[in-house]
């Protein structure tokens, strides 16, 4: 494999994904709005209702549902602290992992079906490049955005949680070792699973819309952990999300294995999975 021609793919596709509106805004607008209104929110929502001590103690109840390993984890905050670390810290975890993973799926699925709806998809197929580096090249092109993107909403996620946090907590929650490990372990394995599927299923539809649809079921996984986190059946502490993260690792590794095999740039114009 030529990395020289990997690369010169990248550059390609980093250029058009940089000139397109329906690829950016998703990209901007999604960790705005999950990343910033969400926390602020959840945050000041106590003081929103009628009786202030009414809603704590509700949410308070909301924290005796959770595992057993959590409230080990909450014990020594009041009940108002308690909801503040609850969402910002476990609740919002998952949510966070929506970030590459759409941003990825949003790209990748511009990879071949925009190239078929800009007509420009033959000329690329006949560049001097083999099945697996125009796979790869498209794979990392959209790996990259999603891990810019990924690391300036964390970063963007911090400097508000702890904002909003700061006058309930008297101290920074942001950074620590679960989002750490989120960031910089989880976030790129999640991003890579959603782009290596979508890069095969935009490799064999017509339009980026029907790509995106179809590649977006790759966010059931992270719907699971959301739900498993707010019904109290699971939490994310250092080792689950370690875990987690080489679970996904383990997926990522076989989609680019099967994903470099079955790929084939004669299948490509007809959208004939071959």
């Amino acid at each position: 494999m030529h990395f020289s021609a990997v690369f010169a793919l990248v550059r390609r596709d980093l250029k058009i994904v940089s000139q397109s509106r329906g690829v950016l805004l998703p990209m901007l607008v999604v960790p705005v709005l999950s990343l910033v209104l969400l926390p602020v929110l959840a945050v000041v929502a106590p003081s929103l209702g009628d009786s202030e001590q009414a809603t704590v103690l509700a949410l308070s109840r909301i924290v005796d549902w959770m595992s057993v390993g959590l409230q080990d984890q909450l014990a020594g905050y009041t009940d108002l602290q308690k909801w503040v670390v609850l969402v910002l810290v476990y609740f919002l975890a998952p949510l966070y992992l929506i970030v590459p993973l759409m941003v990825a799926s949003v790209v990748a699925a511009d990879s071949f079906a925009g190239e078929k709806e800009r007509k420009t998809l033959e000329a690329l197929l006949y560049t001097p490049t083999t099945d697996a580096e125009l796979f790869f090249g498209k794979v990392l092109a959209a790996w990259l955005p999603a891990m810019a993107v990924s690391l300036g909403s964390f970063l963007l996620y911090a400097t508000v949680a702890n904002w909003v946090a700061w006058p309930v907590l008297n101290r920074l929650l942001f950074p620590n070792a679960i989002w750490l490990i989120l960031v910089f372990w989880v976030a790129p394995a999640v991003a890579a699973m959603g782009l290596s599927v979508t890069v095969l299923i935009s490799s064999r539809v017509q339009s980026f819309q029907e790509a995106f649809q179809l590649g977006g079921f790759v966010v059931l996984p992270i719907v699971v952990l959301l739900v498993g986190q707010v019904s109290g059946v699971m939490y994310f502490s250092k080792g689950m999300v370690a875990l987690l993260g080489l679970g996904f690792w383990l997926i990522d590794a076989a989609l680019l294995v099967i994903g470099a095999r079955i790929f084939r740039r004669e299948n490509l114009l007809t959208g004939d999975p071959g």
